[in-house]
Formats: structure tokens, C-alpha cells, sequence
């Protein structure tokens, strides 16, 4: 059994476009709003974990090197974990890990991009094979969209009810987004609006896309023993799962997804959690498309399969409904990519520690956060809980 592991405390930046400030002193930004939460200095922490993109998308390799000064990692233990989008995630899971062994009592964990400085597109398109999957996987809209529609046809669902669920999905998040004071994009959208916005890649609209994001996010895991001793409102780690695909995009089921499924089931089953849909109080999952949010409430559990658009039109899914998603607005109104993963998990510490502000879910003492990543192939769920 291993050690009890919680977050402590945690520090976002702005995101956004933040072009006024140098990339240090925006994961600076977020590094001291971390230790002024909780009031503690540098010279508190054990160790150091820090990630991003790949580093091509940064211009600068081994960024965290270029960023140790900024970091607070001067004669700390550094690691440095990259998975593509789902590297928020993989950091929290690597602070979470160190923390666990027993090596640590505080470590800080760090996820930044500044995409306003890159070519996230360029990035994206070129980490595939480049003899037969770029072309049909290049870029992120691409390959999403042809998810959401593997999914709608699966299950016989008309274009009109899918397009019209990815809608209110929009709708909701980005009206959400106007009560959290990190998020980049906060506008109140009609479904007309959203519906007969431009296609980018057919049925993808331009709304069901999420931005390109300046931003940085720091999260303190703490063993229980330093938890007690800085006595501070406590995220308990209660489960977690991780899950991978294979390389090549048409080797595995996008719809029946099983490395989201797996993952999921790996944290449920940590976390004791039979029933997703009435036992979560809150999830944040990583959402850069609207359709992709759909295929997750059914890999997750929420609902059966074929029925994500059913449950989203009644409501189940909104921030009044029965389990409310990515009240934060999520990564559809704010990405900076290596970050928000990390941001989905500072997301759910802030919500089962009543520390969520205007977006706060009421009563909130379960949370899921989640991530997505590598070329569509890895999943990661982290369970927190308010009771240790």
C-alpha cells in the first residue's frame, strides 16, 4: 500500500495571449502564486516536476534547463515528463508517484506553454509518421473530427441531434469560463451562433474548438505528514488510472475507446467508486473538442454508449445538472497545452476544497480530472476527495 498522497495547494496564471511578459517569468508567475497559497518558500519543497510540449513547439529543447531559475529548482531534483497533450496529467502522476514512494513529503509540479511563441499546428502535424498516418492525422482538428464522426455513426445518431449536443456543449463552457478568472476565451454564445459558425473540419465548427493558449499551472503534492503540518485544506488523491493505444491511429476503436475506458476503471476501482454518474460530484475533463467530450461521458461511465447526446440535451452534464463538467469552462475556453492537464487537476483540488470561487460546484467532495494525449492514444484519470 502506498503512502497517502494530497494537493495542498495550487498557482494558475492568466492564460491567454500573454505576449507582454518573457516565458520564465510566465511559469514564474504561476510558481509563486503556488508557494503565496499555501506560504511557504523554495526552500520547502523536495524536488521539482516540470513539463510541456514537445520541445519543438517551445523553439528551445530541454526546456527545463532554460527554466530551472524560474522553477525554483536550484539545487532541487528535477524531472522532466512529455506526453504531448496529456502531459499535465503525466506530471501530476509523476509528482504523485515521487510523493507516494516515500522519497518526498512536498514536491511542486509545473505545466507551461507559450503557443503565441510556436506553431502548435506545426507541432501537431509533423509528430505523426510521415509516409501514410500525417495524411489523415495532421493537425488536431483533423483527426478529432474524424472521432466525432466514427462516434455519430456507430450509433446511428443524426447530424442534426450530434451537431445540436456539441452545441450546448459550447454554449455551457464558454458561458462558464466568464466565472473563472485564469480562463482566455469567456463569451456568451447563442446555439445559433455556435451552430452556423464557419466548418474547419467537417462537423467541426469553429466554437467547438478550443484556443491557442499562453499559460502555466504549479500543483504541491504533499505526503500526509507534511498535509497535517502545514494544515492546510487538503485534495486527497483517492485513485488513479493510466492507459495507452497503439501507435497507429486506425490499429484501435476511437469510440469504444479502450485505453479511456481502462484508465477510468483503474481509478474507480482505487477509488471505491462503482456508480460515476451519482457518486462524482464534479469531473474536468480535458476537452479541446466538443464531439471528443461527448465519446468521454460514455468511456467514463456517465452514460451508456450512444447516449452522450441524449444526457447532454436534457442537461445531465451542465454546471446545474446531475454531475457538472468542466465548470471551469475546461480546455475548450482555455489551452495551454502542457499545462491543462494540470489545470483539469488544479481544477478538481479547488473543487472538493471549496476553493473554486464564482465557479464553485456546491458540496462538492469528488472529483475526477483527466487528460488526453500522445498522437489520440494515452488517457490518464486522477480520483480527488475531501476526506482523507
Amino acid at each position: 500500500m502506498s503512502a497517502k498522497v494530497g494537493i495542498v495547494g495550487s498557482g494558475q496564471t492568466k492564460h491567454g495571449n500573454r505576449s507582454e511578459i518573457s516565458y520564465p517569468d510566465l511559469i514564474r508567475e504561476a510558481v509563486s502564486a503556488a508557494f503565496e497559497n499555501i506560504g511557504i518558500d523554495p526552500a520547502d519543497i523536495d524536488g521539482v516536476v516540470y513539463g510541456t510540449m514537445p520541445s519543438m513547439m517551445e523553439g528551445v529543447a530541454l526546456t527545463h534547463l532554460y527554466f530551472a531559475d524560474a522553477l525554483r529548482a536550484v539545487n532541487k531534483p528535477i524531472l522532466k515528463t512529455e506526453t504531448c497533450g496529456s502531459t499535465g496529467i503525466s506530471l501530476a502522476f509523476t509528482g504523485y508517484y515521487w510523493i507516494a514512494s516515500g522519497m518526498a513529503d512536498l514536491i511542486l509540479v509545473v505545466g507551461s506553454e507559450k503557443m503565441h511563441e510556436g506553431d502548435s499546428q506545426a507541432t501537431m502535424s509533423t509528430v505523426a509518421e510521415p509516409f501514410y498516418q500525417r495524411y489523415f492525422i495532421s493537425g488536431a482538428a483533423g483527426i478529432f473530427s474524424l472521432q466525432g464522426q466514427q462516434w455519430a455513426y456507430r450509433y446511428g445518431i443524426s447530424e442534426e441531434k450530434a451537431r445540436e449536443a456539441a452545441a450546448k456543449i459550447s454554449m455551457d463552457h464558454h458561458k462558464d469560463a466568464l466565472d473563472n478568472p485564469y480562463a482566455h476565451v469567456k463569451k456568451r454564445l447563442t446555439m445559433e451562433e455556435i451552430k452556423n459558425a464557419r466548418i474547419v473540419v467537417y462537423p467541426t465548427r469553429l466554437w467547438d474548438i478550443c484556443p491557442n493558449s499562453d499559460g502555466a499551472c504549479a500543483v504541491l503534492f504533499a505526503s500526509e505528514k507534511m498535509a497535517k503540518k502545514l494544515n492546510r485544506k487538503t485534495a486527497w488523491v483517492k485513485g488513479v488510472g493510466y492507459s495507452g493505444d497503439e501507435y497507429w491511429f486506425g490499429d484501435s476503436d476511437k469510440v469504444v475507446w479502450q485505453c479511456a475506458i481502462q484508465a477510468a476503471r483503474q481509478a474507480y476501482d482505487m477509488a471505491g467508486i462503482k456508480n460515476p454518474l451519482k457518486e462524482l460530484d464534479v469531473a474536468e475533463i480535458y476537452n479541446p473538442f466538443t464531439y471528443q467530450e461527448l465519446i468521454y461521458y460514455e468511456c467514463f461511465g456517465f452514460c451508456e454508449p450512444g447516449q452522450a447526446a441524449d444526457y447532454t440535451l436534457k442537461g445531465t452534464f451542465a454546471r446545474d445538472g446531475e454531475l457538472p463538467c468542466d465548470p471551469s469552462g475546461g480546455t475548450l475556453c482555455t489551452n495551454p497545452i502542457g499545462a491543462t492537464g494540470l489545470i483539469r487537476t488544479a481544477e478538481a483540488a479547488l473543487q472538493v476544497t471549496g476553493q473554486a470561487g464564482a465557479h464553485q460546484i456546491e458540496g462538492a467532495k469528488l472529483a475526477l480530472s483527466h487528460a488526453m494525449g500522445g498522437t489520440d492514444q494515452f488517457n490518464g484519470v486522477m480520483i480527488l476527495g475531501s476526506e482523507d
